[in-house]
């Protein structure tokens, strides 16, 4: 539950309430920057404070970097199979940092762009379901997810707390 006052902006700006019923436009990374590497330490001046626009942002909208973890889980699938699916996925959503997987669970870690925490959730959320049968992704639920901005994941890292930088990237065994 949100507190603060009726009709009161979220902290930082952002736009006033949505009417009940009304839907909120979701963004993410376009397929143009797919030659990018994660924004890590080092990043871009606009990817460090996370006033980059998303490519769906709305004008006058600053989206933001997110760190996503996804945890999916099921029945399990011969390590080959999952593997292979995995790197297909990471072929069709080149956004991916890493990717650890078994034969009953896998955990996917990248960057999404979104104006907020509810938009980078929503389309986490979706990735798994979208790319189900063009990756032949096992028939897993999605057991986890976690969705933190740029400045607490560095945060994490420099209390040594949290995930490590996700090196090497790729698709790698637990």
């Amino acid at each position: 539950m949100r507190r603060g006052r009726p009709g009161a902006l979220p902290r930082g700006g952002g736009t006033p309430r949505r009417a009940a019923g009304e839907e909120r436009a979701l963004t993410s990374v376009t397929a143009g920057d797919a030659g990018e590497r994660a924004p890590e330490a080092g990043a871009d001046e606009t990817a460090q404070d996370g006033g980059g626009r998303g490519a769906g942002a709305r004008e006058g909208e600053l989206s933001r970097l997110w760190h996503i973890t996804l945890s999916v889980s099921g029945t399990e699938a011969p390590p080959t199979e999952v593997r292979r699916a995995l790197e297909q996925l990471a072929h069709d959503h080149p956004f991916l940092l890493t990717s650890r997987y078994a034969t009953d669970h896998a955990e996917i870690r990248y960057w999404e762009e979104a104006r907020d925490l509810h938009d980078a959730a929503a389309v986490a959320l979706r990735l798994w379901g979208e790319h189900r049968s063009t990756a032949r992704l096992p028939p897993w639920e999605i057991v986890g997810l976690e969705v933190i901005d740029r400045e607490t994941y560095h945060q994490r890292i420099a209390e040594g707390h949290g995930p490590l930088p996700a090196t090497p990237v790729g698709v790698h065994p637990f």
